[in-house]
């Protein structure tokens, strides 16, 4: 089986290349189809702090797509762990999800801080944060996984 997905808009401005780190201060806006969409489509999203951005990594060729295991970032002192285990963009599937803050919406626009795609990314759908649908319980993750993302949202001096 498989799907068809058409974008509902892209991402204007933010960075214009993929880089690892930093993505904390990036702002980016999301701009909906208007061949598909009015701004209807957006009524009460400012309403919300946070929003999740599901979106395509498009620039991934598929002779790099990733099915196995490997070291994150190449890493050979980070495990060996599957591609599902880690947040890389070589993805089967190629799609990425983010949760950002919510700047500013307008018209057809959502202004947005923290979304680590870069310029021209398809997005595929928005969804606003709702704290009953935040992780219930307690969080772990291993260690390996806390170094890789000491600096991804804010860079150390």
């Amino acid at each position: 089986m498989s799907f068809t997905l058409t974008p509902i808009g892209h991402i204007r401005g933010g960075r214009a290349e993929a880089v690892d780190d930093d993505w904390g201060a990036s702002r980016a806006a999301i701009v909906l189809d208007s061949e598909s969409f009015t701004p209807d489509a957006l009524a009460g999203l400012a309403d919300f702090s946070h929003a999740e951005v599901i979106f395509l990594f498009d620039k991934v060729p598929p002779e790099r797509i990733e099915t196995g295991a490997r070291h994150p970032r190449g890493r050979a002192d980070w495990p060996l762990v599957g591609i599902f285990a880690q947040r890389g963009k070589n993805r089967p599937n190629r799609l990425g999800l983010t949760t950002c803050r919510i700047v500013a919406v307008d018209g057809l626009s959502v202004e947005v801080e923290g979304l680590d795609a870069i310029d021209g990314t398809p997005v595929l759908d928005i969804k606003p944060v709702m704290a009953e649908f935040l992780p219930r319980g307690e969080l772990r993750q291993p260690g390996w996984s806390r170094a890789l993302m000491a600096d991804y949202w804010t860079k150390r001096d």
